[in-house]
């Protein structure tokens, strides 16, 4: 007696996404009932290839698919039968769907559907075809659908992509999914904007080193934060509580989530990108010398160098000219020798009472006529807007009429630029608010830091120190390593409360004048 040996078969599952892969069980279901099929066949499964990939396209893109046809090219000499759960399994693409027939008729292999019998005569090709043709106008039909859907959600001011860093979805009743912030990412976006806005970052690597900072900043697959991804975030308008698509021509559209950025400081720091590119900060600074790239050579004036030499059990620090033509080169001075010295700068920089009180009353009067001002910005604002409200209505009306196709890219170009100017002036309208708190609350934390610096200083933080440094002086500090600081250039809030007398003195603007 003979024993014939079962029919080999293969089974092909697919889901179109990764959401149904996770949470559907949609390719478990499907080996389930394909299983269950060729057990009521008497088939014997010799392999099960799954793919979480879109219907429509090239068959080829499948790693599943693939993965496949490299399995029957590997045994030319079985005939398998390969098993679909569903036709639309197979392709929803009525070229690819006949392409992928031709391939596996090349290949010996029959196919076998659970709801669709294959019939190789010309009616059953027939039907084939159409049922093929049916599933990729269903597939183009709901690709139409979900755009049309996402497209009148932008225009209705929601973001429906990914959530940019600093924001995650919630679900609000009204809204659905609406982008809120994230903490403790959306504190980090908001200063890393502001930062670079003042100059706090010269440069965008130092923002990058800021988000390296924190642990948990979201990376790459590579654990690593691209250069990239910080220009995107620099770049991106929805911080500010707007939509910009090209995909759907969208400018500047006010959009239903809160802002992380007003506009005014994003605009500031694509003007610092879109200006001359300064080099980035040293990341070997740390929290060691709070003077570096501050205090420059008194005999080249090149920036001092910093270092740190390995004692026996701790480490020292010290400044140094690295410039070899000079005649200091490689003669280091102790930090604290440095530090002391202009510290003493800042604490001689101590206006006289009668200054200090001159200076709150002008600042009054400023914070008065602040207030008036508020009032007047926002009236000119309203009526800019109104005036743009009509020149966007006439362009739109001549945009309609126009046929060259010259004409009309200038007239979009126009109608984006004042769909942006439209945006900045609601924002600014938004912004500005009359001041909250008292005149004494808000003033005071600056009258403290201009009427004595050096208690800032005294803190000790070097982060802190090179801020004060920043404010107070208005240029570099020169230091001989003989003579010590020379005179440097103050502020101008400094140069309004006291004078230089002699190098390395300060002192009041005298009370006579």
């Amino acid at each position: 007696m003979s024993t014939t040996s079962p029919q080999r078969a293969v089974i092909y599952c697919r889901v179109s996404s990764r959401a149904q892969e996770t949470e559907g069980h949609g390719l478990q279901s499907q080996e389930t009932r394909c299983r269950q099929y060729a057990d009521s066949k008497g088939y014997a499964i010799a392999a099960v290839f799954p793919d979480t990939f879109t219907g429509g396209g090239d068959f080829m893109q499948r790693p599943g698919m693939v993965a496949l046809l490299s399995f029957l090219d590997a045994q030319p000499e079985q005939n398998f039968v390969v098993i679909f759960d569903d036709l639309k399994r197979f392709a929803r693409d009525t070229r690819f769907h006949l392409d992928l027939r031709d391939a596996f008729r090349t290949r010996d292999a029959s196919i076998e559907c659970l709801n669709f019998r294959f019939d190789d005569s010309p009616e059953g090709e027939f039907v084939e075809t159409i049922m093929a043709a049916q599933g990729a106008l269903e597939r183009k039909q709901n690709g139409r659908q979900v755009a049309q859907k996402m497209k009148a959600r932008m225009q209705n001011g929601y973001w429906i992509h990914n959530p940019p860093i600093g924001y995650r979805y919630d679900t609000l009743k009204g809204h659905g999914k609406l982008l809120v912030p994230n903490p403790p990412f959306d504190a980090v976006i908001r200063e890393a904007f502001d930062g670079y806005a003042s100059g706090r970052f010269q440069a965008q690597a130092e923002v990058k080193r800021f988000f390296e900072g924190f642990p948990d900043f979201p990376r790459n697959k590579h654990g690593v934060i691209t250069q990239q991804r910080v220009t995107d975030i620099l770049t991106q308008p929805v911080y500010t509580g707007h939509i910009c698509s090209k995909n759907y021509d969208i400018n500047w559209l006010k959009a239903q989530h809160e802002a992380l950025v007003p506009l005014d400081i994003f605009d500031k720091v694509q003007e610092r990108r879109r200006g001359t590119a300064k080099a980035p900060r040293r990341a070997n600074i740390g929290n060691e010398f709070a003077l570096r790239g501050i205090v420059t050579c008194g005999s080249c004036n090149v920036p001092l160098r910093s270092s740190l030499s390995k004692g026996r059990s701790k480490h020292y620090a010290y400044y140094l000219c690295q410039t070899k033509t000079c005649d200091h080169y490689g003669k280091s001075i102790k930090r604290d020798k440095i530090e002391d010295e202009v510290g003493a700068l800042l604490k001689e920089l101590q206006p006289t009472e009668g200054l200090m009180a001159a200076a709150r009353a002008m600042f009054h009067d400023i914070w008065n006529a602040r207030t008036e001002r508020v009032k007047e910005i926002k009236h000119s604002a309203k009526m800019t807007l109104r005036r743009l409200e009509k020149q966007k209505n006439g362009l739109v009306d001549r945009l309609v009429s126009a046929t060259d196709h010259a004409v009309i890219c200038a007239y979009e170009e126009k109608l984006s630029e004042i769909q942006c100017d439209q945006a900045r002036l609601r924002d600014r309208i938004e912004n500005q608010q009359l001041p909250a708190g008292s005149f004494d609350e808000k003033l005071e934390p600056a009258l403290t830091f201009l009427a004595n610096p050096w208690k800032l200083w005294e803190s000790g933080h070097t982060a802190m120190r090179r801020l004060v440094l920043k404010l107070v002086f208005a240029d570099r500090i020169t230091y001989h390593r003989n003579q010590g600081p020379r005179t440097a250039e103050i502020a101008l809030p400094f140069k309004a409360l006291g004078v230089v007398s002699t190098p390395g003195v300060f002192c009041g603007a005298g009370e006579g004048t």
